[in-house]
């Protein structure tokens, strides 16, 4: 396999900083363009519901680099600047500039986009969506005493969000259309506690809620009416239901899609000069032994490095297990694996629910751990790793005694 003269990466967030970092690390030489549509640096969206979000964190916190490493490692890094279009056939990109470049590696890392809700008052002045950071800066700006916000969304980012804006005192009301939020992540037993959380901490959660449209007064949003005539005032609204992966490039190359780019363990699109990393990669899990795509930090961080070794022709399949995280308040929670809904026979739990300290397990009708979450108890995802990792069938007594060592299982 010769050497790529030229490797183009579109998309400017984790994902792609991460690419261009291990290409670089895994010895390529040649050129290398990164497509960033945004006019910051790269850089990690977690912290834009969390930390940054509720003003403990900087965006220089959450940069992937600093601008004088893409000079001294050679990156042309374009800002501001987008892929509108991929014509595989030639090996080139179009740019929004209106210029087109050649290349003969392509790494698609374009992330996600926010779902939007088809609903009257939906575009309104005062409504935001929350994936960049100026989505941060300006949610952060409507935060305050006296200040109410409605968060349409009971996901992580929803949640996210209420807790933020609890913490400057704001008044929070969550509306869910389902019986809980989380409830299709999490299942019925965890999603419970996230419910009680943020009740406790002064949020009006409004499960089974029935969402008509987001109330106007001229062209700035005022509120929610809900099925049945009821109003909720606000002086600011957050969608915050899903995102969808950004597949337009994708699309215009041609790939096999299907919820996602599909892409085989290495990353590889079915087009052998294409691959893709992060939201977008439906991944052929080698160790999972299905497909799995998740919008998930931890892709984002480590998906480049095998994406990169395989495009140089060192074959390298990406084994790590699904990992995010989350912190809301006084709880920090980690989890590890895939449990889709469906997918788990049920949730066994070592600790107390109550007292939100403990780890739940997504276990299988064949007593085999799909995934675990970790609640305030900490030093766990390493433990339990191997127990998802290898398959091992446990026994479920044993699996929720916490006097013995998860070693042991």
């Amino acid at each position: 396999m010769s050497t790529p003269e030229h490797v183009i990466i579109a998309g400017g967030g984790l994902a792609g900083a991460k690419t261009a970092e291990a290409l670089r690390e895994h010895g390529y030489r040649g050129e290398l363009t990164l497509v960033a549509g945004e006019n910051h640096l790269p850089y990690e969206r977690p912290p834009m519901s969390k930390d940054y979000l509720a003003g403990r964190s900087t965006l220089e916190d959450a940069t992937v680099h600093p601008a004088d490493w893409y000079a001294s490692n050679d990156v042309t890094l374009l800002t501001g600047t987008r892929v509108t279009d991929v014509d595989a056939s030639a090996h080139e990109v179009r740019l929004d500039d209106g210029r087109s470049l050649r290349y003969d590696k392509l790494v698609l890392a374009t992330g996600s986009v926010p779902r939007r809700l088809p609903i009257p008052g939906a575009d309104a002045k005062g409504v935001h969506m929350l994936r960049t950071v100026d989505d941060s800066d300006a949610i952060r700006a409507v935060f305050g005493e006296g200040r109410r916000l409605v968060i349409i969304g009971g996901g992580w980012i929803g949640l996210e969000v209420a807790a933020a804006a609890r913490a400057a005192g704001t008044d929070v009301t969550i509306i869910e259309a389902l019986e809980l939020p989380l409830l299709n992540v999490l299942g019925p037993e965890a999603a419970t506690v996230f419910a009680d959380l943020h009740r406790a901490n002064g949020v009006d959660l409004r499960i089974g809620a029935r969402l008509v449209a987001i109330t106007t007064d001229g062209a700035s949003a005022t509120g929610v009416e809900l099925e049945g005539g009821e109003t909720i005032a606000a002086d600011a609204v957050v969608i915050g239901v899903g995102v969808a992966p950004d597949l337009a490039l994708a699309e215009s190359a041609g790939l096999d899609i299907d919820n996602g780019v599909l892409v085989d363990a290495t990353l590889r699109t079915s087009d052998a000069d294409i691959y893709a990393v992060g939201d977008i990669a439906n991944h052929e899990h080698p160790v999972l032994g299905r497909r799995v795509r998740v919008e998930h930090w931890a892709n984002a961080l480590n998906q480049p490095a095998a994406a990169a070794a395989s495009l140089l022709g060192d074959e390298t399949a990406f084994t790590e297990l699904p990992y995010f995280y989350s912190d809301q308040y006084d709880l920090g929670m980690e989890y590890i694996g895939h449990a889709p809904r469906g997918a788990y026979d049920r949730v066994l739990v070592r600790g107390d629910l109550k007292a939100r300290e403990f780890v739940a397990f997504w276990v299988g009708p064949d007593d085999r751990i799909l995934a675990a979450m970790n609640v305030n108890v900490w030093d766990v995802v390493d433990q339990v790793k191997p127990l998802i990792a290898e398959g091992r069938r446990v026994d479920p007594a044993r699996l929720v005694d916490p006097a013995v060592p998860f070693a042991e299982l």
